[in-house]
């Protein structure tokens, strides 16, 4: 019984990594992407979102409560995870062992940027250009977004790599190296994206 619920567990984890938290990560990158071209188109984006029809319930439902259960099993996960990648260095081994390297800090990066942002808009600030300009001012926070901005682009792409293996879409061989090239130029495109876009608050 026990061994069905961890088995529920992990496929549900699997699940809201992709659907809806990676649906959400591609759509904010996207909106962040608008900083590129200047002040009021990225306010413009922000404000567009800020006024969706039930914002409240979408955030709660839709992000929030699927990003937690997510964080918090993968954190579960990752600690549990006996690594071998001393003994037996394959690609594959690597990948499972950067995939929990890069989950717990994509975790300390969203605490830290939903404190900077949604929890001070909470608390009366306006969520803008100049709030993230503010904030990547300091050039040791502009690194530490950087790095989170590659972490949870990779965590995604190589999770988005298990969830097809999990949910049985590329049970073989080639199937899966297929996918590998395929979440690989997922990773690419959106760290350009994100990285681009944190930049061009600078």
């Amino acid at each position: 019984m026990a061994g069905n619920r961890e088995f529920m567990y992990r496929k549900l984890h699997s699940l809201l990594g992709v659907i809806p938290v990676g649906i959400f990560l591609i759509v904010h990158f996207v909106v962040n992407y608008y900083a590129v071209y200047g002040v009021e188109s990225y306010n413009s984006a922000v404000q567009f979102m800020e006024n969706l029809p039930f914002r409240y319930l979408l955030e709660i439902f839709v992000i929030f409560l699927p990003l937690l259960f997510h964080a918090i099993y993968g954190l579960y996960i990752a600690f549990q995870a006996k690594h071998n990648t001393s003994t037996y260095g394959y690609f594959r081994n690597w990948m499972f062992r950067l995939q929990r390297w890069t989950g717990v800090i994509t975790v300390i990066f969203l605490a830290w940027h939903v404190w900077e942002t949604r929890v001070q808009a909470a608390l009366g600030a306006t969520v803008d250009f100049n709030m993230m300009a503010n904030i990547v001012a300091n050039p040791f926070i502009l690194a530490f977004y950087i790095v989170g901005i590659v972490a949870a682009t990779f965590h995604f792409a190589n999770g988005l790599w298990a969830f097809f293996v999990t949910w049985g879409i590329t049970v073989t061989p080639r199937s899966q190296v297929i996918s590998t090239y395929l979440t690989l130029g997922i990773f690419v495109a959106l760290t350009f994206v994100g990285v681009r876009a944190i930049l061009a608050f600078i």
